[in-house]
């Protein structure tokens, strides 16, 4: 890779949120994921799909650095630790890395 080159890295997590019974109680596990997925790792973090369903949800992440096997463990270490925090299950993620 040459020097200076940008890497972006894309991510979604699809989030199963069991015994959820509202969209007010599913925004509240939302929000709490959010904001420590995007503390603990300096990311872009969102809700970007499944807005209206109180069970699931679709968590949209951003990452940029200048090499990519940093950015690929980055999101990996993401990926897990949402699965970890038992706020949902992790039903999938993707990835996909760009470098410009």
């Amino acid at each position: 890779m040459e020097q200076g080159s940008m890497v972006a890295g894309l991510g979604l997590i699809v989030l199963h949120i069991d015994g959820c019974r509202s969209l007010k109680e599913k925004r509240a596990v939302v929000k709490a994921m959010i904001a420590r997925l995007r503390n603990a790792f300096n990311a872009s973090v969102a809700e970007v799909g499944l807005n209206d369903l109180h069970r699931s949800a679709h968590i949209g992440i951003a990452l940029v650095g200048n090499d990519v096997s940093v950015v690929n463990a980055r999101m990996d270490q993401m990926f897990n630790a949402a699965d970890q925090m038992g706020q949902g299950r992790v039903i999938d993620t993707q990835m996909e890395i760009f470098t410009i």
